[in-house]
């Protein structure tokens, strides 16, 4: 099953992600999908608020991993340029660890990605409109996608 909505602009979209981040548990890990500037570290900014983070986050694209503190840890990954050196970044630490794990370009180690996950892709529509999608892997994020689900078309 695949959750979809259709969002207007920044706001929208980290006021999602600050929604969604109200459900996230430790050990939680968000594969982030999408074209460059598709809002990946949007969404993930929004994320970190709604965890509590209060530093500013942006994208780890050279640095690979940064962590935040929050009620839970973030550990906000972009793995676009690891190519082949993915073993010695050390993510199982991170994917099996006491925080919430976000991974901009997942698919591009999708060997080392645990199974169970939650698949987030996101799409422009247009100058201010984006398309984001939530794909559950594993009945943890099922019942998270149910939830977040009904509350968001009912306003909760």
């Amino acid at each position: 099953m695949t959750y979809r909505w259709t969002l207007s602009g920044v706001g929208d979209t980290q006021r999602f992600a600050e929604r969604l981040a109200e459900r996230l548990r430790p050990g939680d890990i968000l594969a982030l999908e999408g074209d460059l500037g598709a809002g990946k570290t949007t969404f993930t900014q929004g994320l970190a608020r709604g965890l509590g983070v209060r530093q500013v986050v942006n994208s780890p694209t050279f640095t690979i991993i940064k962590e935040y503190q929050g009620r839970l840890p973030l550990y906000h990954m972009d793995v676009y340029r690891v190519g082949d050196d993915v073993d010695s970044l050390g993510l199982d630490e991170y994917f099996f660890g006491d925080g919430v794990c976000v991974v901009e370009w997942a698919s591009l180690i999708e060997d080392v990605l645990p199974q169970e996950r939650l698949t987030v892709i996101l799409r422009n529509e247009g100058a201010d409109t984006r398309r984001i999608e939530l794909v559950p892997q594993g009945e943890r994020y099922v019942t998270l996608c149910e939830e977040f689900d009904s509350d968001a078309r009912t306003g909760d």
